[in-house]
């Protein structure tokens, strides 16, 4: 089962970080069809946010047609998100390797992200030309 983690300095909104997690487990397969997500009470015990918040993040998931609510049972996951191969494959070793490599240059995690971001953002700007609209 997922854990959120909230980090209230990274200016993005509480629930928007929870959509984002749940879609980042979706997309690495740590959860897949059929899985529960945690309860809105145990999201709030966890984390010391409102649990309307939560249930924001769940509705909008929801609404992407990820998940489905089922009353009195829970959040459970609709469809998983990508194709991120596994977490023991080649392409996450060799990341892990330069993420290590970045951290002994010096690079802090934003500034990884970011240059990560830009080497993507080239790598794939034909796939936008194109009409690719995956996420």
């Amino acid at each position: 089962m997922i854990e959120f983690r909230i980090d209230r300095r990274s200016g993005v909104s509480t629930y928007l970080q929870i959509v984002q997690q749940a879609k980042q487990a979706l997309r690495l397969g740590l959860l897949q069809p059929g899985d529960q997500l945690p309860t809105a009470r145990a999201v709030v015990e966890s984390t010391a946010i409102n649990p309307n918040t939560v249930l924001k993040a769940y509705r909008e998931l929801e609404r992407e047609g990820l998940v489905e609510a089922r009353r009195g049972m829970g959040t459970f996951i609709r469809k998983s998100l990508g194709r991120t191969p596994p977490a023991d494959s080649a392409l996450r070793a060799e990341l892990t390797e330069w993420a290590a490599r970045a951290r002994t240059a010096g690079l802090d995690k934003d500034d990884a992200a970011a240059l990560c971001s830009s080497v993507l953002d080239d790598c794939f700007k034909d796939d936008r030309s194109k009409g690719d609209t995956r996420p």
